[in-house]
C-alpha cells in the first residue's frame, strides 16, 4: 500500500532543516568564542536548535505523508521521546567536538553516534504512528538512510568547528538541510504499509487537521530558531563591542606601559608586601641592574642597612596609614656598589580586594654633594675671615713686640746676656711673623708684591737652601726649561711655598726618596677659574711618598689640617700655597693616591710684556735717588691701636724724625686742615669711621704734594687709589720702616712737577 506526500509540507520540512542547520552553525560560532557556563549555555542552545529542527523537519515530513482512506494518529510519549533523542545525540556530538576538537578521532565516532541517534529518532517517530496498517521496511533503504544520517552528522560536526563566514554557513546549511531531508525521505521510501483486515475507522470530524498541525509545528520551530539567531546576533554584537573595548584597553595599557617604562623618571610599583612589581628603564639605569634582578625583590633590598630599617619600620607603616609619603630620604646602593642619595615618594592605590603602591625616586646625589661643597666653602670662608682677622690683630701685636725689642736692643749696651735674651725674643717674634703670613695667605689677605719671576733662576738660586731643608736622604731632581716665560708672582711668598711643599714631601718619605720639581707652559682657551690670563706656568712638585686617600685629599687644603703627627706641622702649608695661587690669578691642583705619592701643581699666570717692562728700573730713576737718608722729617702717624701707634712713633723718633700721633683718620685730617701739615703721613689701613686708603685719597685731592705711606697686613684696599701708592706690610722692622719712609718721600718728590 503506497501513499503520497503533500508538496507544500515537503518544501516546508526542507526549509525547516536548512534553517535549523544554519542556526546550529551560527550558534556553534558562539560556542567557540565563549568560556565557562556561557559556553555550555550556547552549546545547549545549538543542540536544541539542531536536534529540535531535525525533529520538526521529521514531524512535518511525517505529516506530509498521506495514505488514502487511512487515518494516522501519533503516540504522544513516543513522539516526545523522539524529540529528546534528537536533541541529546546532537548535543553530545557538539560537546565532543567543542571539547576535543575536529580531528578524525572525534569526528568519526561522533558522526556515527549522532547519525545513528538521528536514525533512531526517525524510526522512533515512525513507531509513534497508530493506524490500521502493518508497517515494515526494506533493509536496503534503511541502510541507505542511516548512511545519509551518519554522513550528514559528520559533516555538520566538522562544520560546527570551522564554518565562520556568513556565506559559508549559508551554503553549508543548505547542503545539510537537503541531506537531512534526504535521509528522512529515503527512510520513508523504504517504509511498507499493509492494511489490517477490517473496517477502517471513519475520521472524526473533531480530529485535528494534519496540515494545520504541520504549520503550527513549523511556525513554532521557526520562532524558536529565529529567537536563537537573534540571541546569537545580540551576543555577537556584544562580543564585538567587548572585543573593541578590550583591544582599546589593551592598547591603552600598552601605551601606558611604554610611557611608564620609557619615562625619564625612576618610577616603580610595589605590591602589598613591598616587593617590586614593575620599574621604569630610568629606575634600572639609576640602580644599574637588570629587570629580572629587580622584579620581585623588596625595595629595601637596594638600600643601605640604615635606610632599609627606616623604610621598613617607619615609612612603610606610615604610608599604609596615610596613603601617601613624600620625599623620604634614603641612601641606596647600585649594582656596582656606589652609594646614591634619593628622595622617595609613593601613593597607595586601592581596589575592592587589594592595593599597590605607585612611587618614584629623585636622585639628589649631585645636590647633596653640591650642598656639602657649599657648606665646606662657607666653613672655609668663615675660617678664612676668622683667620685673617686674628692674623691682622696678631700682626699688630708682633709689630709692637718687634719694634720695642729692636729699640731695647740698641739700649742694652754691652750686656751680652741681655742681648742674647732679646735676640731669642726677636727670633720667636720672627716665627710668629711667618705664621701670620701663612694665615693671611690662606685667608688671601696678605699683601702681595707680584713681579715677573724667572722660575728657572729662582729655583736654581734656591737649590742649596731646598736641599738643606729636606736633608740628605731626599734627592731633588729639577727639570726647568730655559725658555720658559717669567711668571707674575710674589717671589718671596713663592719661595716660602716651595720650601713648605718640599718639607711636606720630605715628611711623606720618612725613609728617603725622590722629589721632582718641574715647570711647563700651559695655554688654555677658556680659563676654568675666571682669571684674565690664559697662559700659565705649571710648577709641579712630585714625591714618591705615602700619598693620601680620597678623604685626606679632599681636606688637604683646609687650614690646620695635617696628616703629620701632633706637633709636627701647622696644617697651613697647602692652604698658604692655595691662597698664593688663587690670589695671584692661578690655582692649586692636588693629585694623590695611597702608596703612589703626591703631585702638587701650582698654576701661576705668565707675566705680560707690560708687566715685564714696568719692573725694569731706568737709569734716570737710579741716578736721581741718592743713597743717603733724607733730612729729618715731620711725620704724622695714624693708627687706631694705641700700642702700634706708640711703637711706630718711637721707632721714627729713634730715626731722628719729628712725630705727631693721631688715633683716627678723622683726627689726622682735622690736624692737617688746621695747618699742621707734615712732610709724610703714615697711616694704618683698617680703622673705624675712615680707612687709611680713603684718607690717602682725600689727601691726594686736597694736598697733592703730601706723601702718604699706607701700612697694613691686608691685601685688600678701597678702590680709587693709584697703583704707585707706597705700602708697608705689617709687622715691620725699624730698618724696613726707614727704607719705606725714604722711598716714599723721594718717590713723591720725583713725581712733583719742577718749578
Amino acid at each position: 500500500m503506497s501513499g503520497t506526500h503533500h508538496g507544500a509540507l515537503v518544501c516546508l520540512s526542507i526549509l525547516i532543516a536548512i534553517t535549523a542547520s544554519f542556526t546550529a552553525l551560527d550558534l556553534a560560532t558562539r560556542v567557540r568564542v565563549s568560556l565557562g557556563s556561557v559556553r555550555y549555555a550556547w552549546l545547549a542552545t545549538a543542540a536544541l536548535a539542531m536536534g529540535g529542527g531535525i525533529w520538526a523537519m521529521h514531524f512535518v515530513g511525517m505529516l506530509a505523508f498521506h495514505i488514502a482512506g487511512l487515518e494516522v494518529h501519533y503516540d504522544f510519549r513516543l513522539t516526545l521521546a523522539s524529540l529528546v533523542v534528537a536533541v541529546c545525540v546532537t548535543g553530545i556530538g557538539f560537546a565532543a567536538v567543542s571539547r576535543n576538537g575536529s580531528g578524525l578521532t572525534t569526528l568519526l565516532p561522533g558522526g556515527l553516534f549522532m547519525g545513528l541517534g538521528i536514525g533512531a529518532m526517525h524510526y522512533l517517530g515512525m513507531g509513534a504512528m497508530t493506524m490500521h496498517a502493518h508497517l515494515s521496511y526494506h533493509s536496503g533503504w534503511v541502510l541507505l538512510s542511516l548512511l545519509i544520517a551518519v554522513g550528514a552528522s559528520t559533516v555538520s560536526l566538522w562544520l560546527s568547528a570551522r564554518a565562520s563566514g556568513l556565506v559559508v554557513r549559508l551554503v553549508a546549511a543548505t547542503a545539510m538541510g537537503f541531506a537531512i531531508s534526504g535521509m528522512h525521505y529515503t527512510a520513508m521510501q523504504g517504509a511498507v504499509f499493509e492494511p489490517v483486515a477490517g473496517t477502517l475507522p471513519v475520521p472524526d470530524a473533531r480530529s485535528l487537521d494534519l496540515f494545520a498541525l504541520a504549520l503550527a509545528v513549523a511556525a513554532s520551530t521557526f520562532l524558536i530558531l529565529f529567537l536563537a539567531l537573534v540571541a546569537a546576533m545580540y551576543d555577537r554584537r556584544l562580543a564585538i563591542m567587548s572585543e573593541r573595548e578590550t583591544r582599546a584597553l589593551r592598547q591603552s595599557e600598552e601605551r601606558f606601559r611604554s610611557l611608564y617604562s620609557r619615562t625619564p623618571l625612576p618610577l616603580y610599583q610595589l605590591d602589598c608586601s613591598g616587593r617590586l612589581r614593575y620599574v621604569s628603564e630610568s629606575w634600572l639605569e639609576l640602580l644599574g641592574c637588570d629587570r629580572a634582578d629587580a622584579i620581585g625583590r623588596p625595595l629595601s633590598h637596594f638600600m643601605t642597612d640604615a635606610s632599609a630599617r627606616q623604610a621598613t619600620h617607619e615609612d612603610w607603616p606610615r604610608l599604609l596609614e596615610a596613603g601617601l609619603i613624600q620625599d623620604a630620604e634614603y641612601q641606596m646602593v647600585t649594582a656596582q656598589g656606589k652609594l646614591i642619595d634619593v628622595l622617595a615618594s609613593g601613593r597607595v592605590e586601592r581596589d575592592h580586594s587589594d592595593f599597590l603602591v605607585l612611587g618614584g625616586l629623585n636622585n639628589v646625589t649631585e645636590r647633596r654633594l653640591a650642598e656639602q661643597a657649599l657648606r665646606q666653602a662657607q666653613k672655609l670662608e668663615a675660617i678664612g675671615k676668622l683667620t685673617g682677622g686674628v692674623a691682622h690683630d696678631f700682626n699688630n701685636l708682633l709689630a709692637v713686640v718687634v719694634g720695642n725689642l729692636e729699640l731695647l736692643h740698641k739700649r742694652v749696651g754691652d750686656d751680652a746676656r741681655a742681648r742674647s735674651l732679646i735676640d731669642n725674643a726677636l727670633q720667636g717674634a720672627t716665627r710668629g711673623v711667618t705664621l701670620t703670613q701663612r694665615m693671611l695667605a690662606f685667608a688671601r689677605k696678605q699683601e702681595l708684591r707680584p713681579v715677573p719671576v724667572s722660575l728657572a733662576d729662582l729655583l736654581r738660586g734656591m737649590n742649596e737652601l731646598l736641599q738643606r731643608s729636606v736633608g740628605p736622604t731626599i734627592n731633588i731632581e729639577m727639570s726647568l726649561p730655559s725658555d720658559l716665560p717669567p711668571a707674575f708672582v710674589d717671589a718671596n711668598q713663592l719661595e716660602l711655598v716651595l720650601i713648605n711643599l718640599l718639607v711636606n714631601a720630605r715628611d711623606a718619605m720618612p725613609e728617603g726618596g725622590n722629589v721632582r720639581v718641574s715647570a711647563s707652559l700651559i695655554t688654555q682657551d677658556a680659563n676654568p677659574i675666571g682669571a684674565v690670563a690664559h697662559e700659565f706656568i705649571c710648577l709641579t712638585v712630585r714625591d714618591t711618598g705615602t700619598g693620601m686617600d680620597a678623604d685626606q685629599l679632599a681636606r688637604a687644603t683646609e687650614p690646620f689640617f695635617t696628616t703629620k703627627g701632633i706637633g709636627k706641622g701647622t696644617g697651613l702649608g697647602l692652604s698658604m700655597a692655595q691662597g698664593l695661587a688663587e690670589q695671584s690669578g692661578g690655582r692649586l691642583v692636588l693629585l694623590s693616591e695611597p702608596g703612589q705619592g703626591t703631585t702638587v701643581e701650582l698654576w701661576l699666570p705668565v707675566a705680560s710684556a707690560q708687566q715685564t717692562a714696568a719692573s725694569e728700573p731706568t737709569v734716570t730713576e737710579v741716578s736721581e735717588h741718592p743713597l743717603g737718608p733724607p733730612a729729618p722729617l715731620g711725620i704724622l702717624v695714624v693708627d687706631d691701636d694705641p700700642l702700634v701707634l706708640a711703637n711706630t712713633g718711637a721707632m721714627l723718633e729713634d730715626l731722628g724724625h719729628s712725630v705727631q700721633l693721631a688715633s683716627s683718620a678723622i683726627t689726622a685730617l682735622a690736624l692737617i686742615r688746621a695747618g699742621r701739615a707734615p712732610d709724610l703721613v703714615i697711616t694704618d689701613e683698617a680703622m673705624p669711621s675712615m680707612s687709611g686708603s680713603r684718607l690717602a685719597a682725600i689727601l691726594e685731592n686736597e694736598r697733592p704734594s703730601l706723601a702718604v705711606l699706607l701700612v697694613s697686613g691686608y691685601a685688600e684696599f678701597d678702590g680709587g687709589l693709584p697703583d704707585n701708592l707706597p705700602r708697608l706690610a705689617k709687622p715691620f722692622t725699624q730698618s724696613e720702616l726707614s727704607v719705606a719712609v725714604n722711598n716714599t718721600v723721594r718717590s713723591k718728590s720725583n713725581s712733583l712737577p719742577t718749578q
